[in-house]
């Protein structure tokens, strides 16, 4: 078989929100990017048989099945796609790797740091089979993110002084809505923190290039009962009738931090900012220049180039859609922008010459190890973190 015509089998656990991101990333991947090997979706897992066929035939897959272990058996799967809550990504993972699969899961790379470890230590064994494990941080996709990350490389901002993150979201500000699993500590993890502090904390040190080496926190619930979702266990009696249950994550998060280079970093995360959608915004200070980005104008990226004269200096818009941009020489034209979608097509893109090459993925599982430990550093910080009353002079 000739080279191009290789294939890969892609099975996924998980058909919801992150599936279908996933799915659309391996299903464009291939008709745009020029790959060694061609995936094909052969089977896609959920719970329900109904519906996890109904999303086969919607996204593309070949096959649907309602059993992990199932997928992870059959011979027409190479890689293992994990999509679903956290709680369920170490056994998956594992089982995966133990099989002789290929294994991308989605962030945070587990719920606790013990369990990110025993993913880790599998992905090594595997590693010396010639398996690739890789974490599903997307934004490290964007375009103008990676463009990012390679001015900071080439030293344009000088050493850096300052890295501000933040991410912002509104969905939980309605009090009723529904307790999901994200609200549950047993499924998700933590709340705001992994889902999108993870982000924050991985986005800060890749552009950097340097990891977190401390970490000072506060995080809140502030909701912390909620409607049960039909059909959920009973929880605790509400006026009305309407059983509720208890919110067992953060709602948000805040942090400041201190990288390996003495450089400052603060971070936020919320589910609960009024008006605010997917607000990904990040500022990197150098002692030479400055960069920003905001995640609604995904293809821009603005740059303050401090050797520039005083009289013409100030922030230039970046229009980050040219062919020497990073993955757009098999897009649009200059100027036609990119979406959210897109970055599943790049990480999978990625993931397939890591394969084909033999080299280890980025961000690895040793990676996303790492983001588990600062996350649970925040939570640590957060419970020990005491409150002092300024005293009136």
């Amino acid at each position: 078989m000739a080279q191009h015509e290789r294939t890969i089998g892609i099975g996924m656990v998980g058909y919801a929100f992150m599936g279908a991101a996933h799915s659309q990333g391996w299903r464009s991947v291939g008709r745009v990017f020029d790959l060694p090997l061609r995936p094909r979706l052969a089977a896609v897992c959920g719970r329900d048989a109904a519906a996890v066929r109904a999303a086969a035939d919607r996204h593309g897959w070949a096959a649907a099945e309602t059993d992990w272990r199932d997928l992870v058996a059959r011979d027409d799967v190479d890689v293992v796609d994990i999509c679903t809550p956290g709680d369920s990504h170490a056994e998956i993972a594992v089982a995966a790797l133990e099989a002789g699969k290929h294994v991308l899961c989605e962030k945070p790379l587990a719920n606790t740091v013990t369990e990110a470890e025993a993913m880790v230590a599998a992905a090594e064994r595997a590693r010396g089979r010639g398996q690739a494990a890789m974490v599903g941080f997307n934004y490290r996709r964007v375009p103008a993110m990676t463009y990012a990350r390679g001015l900071i490389a080439d030293g344009r901002l000088g050493a850096l002084r300052h890295v501000r993150v933040t991410y912002l979201q509104d969905w939980l500000v309605d009090p009723d809505f529904p307790l999901t699993w994200r609200l549950e500590r047993k499924h998700a993890g933590s709340g705001a923190l992994g889902d999108l502090g993870a982000h924050a904390v991985d986005l800060a040190q890749y552009l950097a290039g340097e990891r977190l080496v401390g970490v000072s926190a506060l995080t809140e619930t502030f909701v912390r009962e909620r409607p049960l979702l039909a059909g959920a266990s009973a929880g605790l009696s509400a006026p009305g009738g309407a059983e509720r249950g208890a919110v067992t994550v953060d709602d948000a998060a805040l942090f400041t931090g201190r990288l390996a280079s003495g450089a400052l970093v603060s971070l936020e995360a919320t589910r609960m900012a009024a008006g605010r959608k997917n607000a990904l915004r990040l500022e990197i200070n150098g002692e030479r220049g400055s960069l920003a980005f905001d995640l609604e104008r995904l293809n821009e990226l603005s740059f303050y180039d401090g050797d520039d004269p005083a009289e013409s200096a100030g922030f230039r818009r970046i229009l980050v859609t040219e062919p020497g941009h990073p993955y757009l020489e098999a897009w649009w034209p200059p100027g036609h922008a990119l979406g959210y979608e897109h970055t599943f097509a790049h990480q999978a893109r990625d993931l397939v010459h890591a394969i084909a090459s033999g080299t280890e993925p980025a961000p690895s599982f040793a990676d996303g190890l790492q983001v588990q430990r600062v996350l649970a550093a925040v939570e640590e910080s957060a419970e020990k973190n005491a409150v002092y009353t300024p005293v009136s002079l």
